[in-house]
């Protein structure tokens, strides 16, 4: 079943780096089956980074967990996310 997901999450680094390093990883999302809807920055906080993406269940969790370090490089702060799952 397809799951989306919104993440919310604080970033450590400028948005324009992190959002740079998070294009750069759309082929890795693709062949992983993750489809990105949207990614933008808090209006009133430029730390907080929201990300909506679509794939099978179980998907998101494996690729998150495979690509931590490539994740947090890119400024995410992974303990900060925050994940809501809608079907």
């Amino acid at each position: 079943m397809l799951e989306t997901h919104v993440l919310t999450f604080s970033i450590n680094k400028p948005f324009e780096e992190w959002v740079t390093i998070y294009d750069s990883s759309a082929s890795l999302q693709e062949a992983a089956g993750i489809q990105s809807l949207f990614r933008g920055v808090s209006k009133d906080d430029p730390t907080k980074v929201c990300a909506v993406m679509q794939a099978e269940a179980g998907v998101m969790e494996q690729f998150i967990s495979g690509n931590a370090a490539m994740i947090a490089s890119s400024g995410h702060i992974l303990e900060s996310t925050v994940s809501q799952v809608f079907l």
